[in-house]
């Protein structure tokens, strides 16, 4: 099992909660941490952005992946959501185990 770090910013509480909900009732994640707003700053399209928002980081697995994904493009309010997986490459065995239990393959 590969563990992963999915990381997802939201433009507000309601869709954050949507989507941590979501993806931890479909079995895709075992856990989501909803942090509270931060300020980001980026280009877009050409212009320098400010916004703030709502990060979720999501545990779940590489074979979820892909389901994962398509959960949070098709409930996301934004038609390029930040959708970035990171490997955990180390963690307490235990936890893992855990992580590996509490989700499901698509």
């Amino acid at each position: 099992m590969e563990a992963l770090l999915i990381l997802t910013n939201c433009p507000d509480e309601e869709s954050a909660n949507a989507i941590a909900l979501a993806v931890v009732e479909a079995g895709l994640a075992a856990c989501v941490n909803i942090l509270p707003r931060v300020q980001s700053l980026y280009r877009w399209q050409g212009v320098i952005e400010s916004a703030t928002e709502i990060p979720l980081f999501i545990k779940s697995t590489a074979t979820n992946y892909p389901a994962l994904e398509t959960l949070i493009r098709a409930r996301h309010p934004h038609d390029t959501p930040e959708i970035i997986a990171l490997p955990i490459t180390q963690g307490l065995p235990a936890y893992l185990n855990w992580l590996a239990t509490e989700t499901v393959n698509p």
